[in-house]
């Protein structure tokens, strides 16, 4: 029974042992194997199996990239203007051999390292461009700390400065300049608005007038035209009584040719029309000598008439 009772345990214990020596790496991750003391392998995805009490696990590594957060670091500029300055560095293992072997801490390892780089670059810079340079800072970090950490298994694939914190005295100045800035900016446009204004006033009122120009140019041209049109209209007018005058005193005299007349008829004619030039309307009247005749001779038959009467 006993034996019985040793066997089981020996059995057990066996597949403890076998169960131990059953590896199973998940995705992005890696293992770093060593045989007494001496590194072995890396083990990659998948299943592996170790051998019982030579091999060891060293070390598991995360191959996905991973983000750290430095605290602010003190750094000095070109114009002795001391700042606080946070750092976030994302990187990944490439190498787990030498990540496991190049350093002890690799993390400590890099924010020293961030801290050292951060002031070398900062230490060549004047505070206006810190403030304004963060993409160049962040480039010449990456950079560098790429190529420190290479023979570490480690790629830096970015650099970020988080914060820049200025002193208080800074700050307060930098404060009051953005209001000056922005006092005067506001400044500007309201002058830019009152100029755009007065010139669209004053456009407006040109092209007021020029349209009142027009129109009063417009007014005077049809009036000048009905004022032309009314004086042909009567001059038509004047002409055509004119002519209707003259036909029928040509209408009148050919009558009288055709009818005969003699020389006393054409004298009475003459006469009715020397009493329409003196019809009262003209100051001076010059009657010609034949005229004169005439009129004795009007008026000895007006004598005989009165005799025969």
């Amino acid at each position: 029974m006993f034996g019985w009772i040793v066997l089981i345990v020996l059995i057990l214990l066996l597949l403890i042992i076998a169960a131990s020596c059953i590896k199973i790496v998940p995705q992005a991750h890696a293992m770093i194997i060593e045989r007494l003391g001496m590194y072995r392998a890396t083990w990659s995805t998948g299943l592996h199996f170790k051998v019982p009490f030579i091999d060891r696990v060293a070390k598991r590594v995360n191959l996905k990239e991973q983000v750290v957060d430095f605290a602010p670091q003190p750094v000095i500029t070109k114009d002795n203007v001391t700042m606080r300055i946070d750092t976030v560095v994302f990187f990944q293992i490439t190498d787990p051999r030498l990540f496991t072997y190049g350093v002890e801490n690799p993390i400590m390892a890099i924010e020293n390292l961030t801290a050292t780089t951060l002031r070398n670059i900062i230490g060549d810079m004047e505070l206006d461009a810190t403030l304004t340079s963060r993409e160049i800072i962040n480039t010449k970090m990456r950079a560098s700390l790429d190529v420190a950490t290479d023979p570490w298994g480690i790629k830096v694939n970015r650099v970020e400065l988080k914060n820049i914190i200025p002193p208080a005295a800074i700050q307060e100045a930098m404060e009051k300049q953005m209001k000056a800035e922005r006092e005067r900016r506001e400044a500007i446009l309201r002058a830019e608005g009152e100029k755009k204004s007065t010139i669209l006033v004053a456009e407006g009122k040109k092209e007021s007038e020029i349209l009142d120009a027009e129109a009063e140019k417009q007014a005077t041209i049809l009036r000048a035209e009905a004022e032309k049109e009314k004086m042909i209209r009567e001059a038509e007018g004047q002409a055509e009584a004119i002519l209707k005058v003259q036909q029928a005193k040509a209408d009148g005299i050919r009558f009288i040719k055709e009818a005969g007349a003699d020389q006393s008829v054409l004298t009475l004619k003459s006469l009715e029309a020397f009493a329409e030039a003196a019809d009262g309307k003209a100051t001076k009247i010059i009657i010609p000598s034949e005229i004169q005749g005439i009129a004795g001779l009007a008026a000895s038959l007006k004598e005989i008439v009165t005799e025969e009467k």
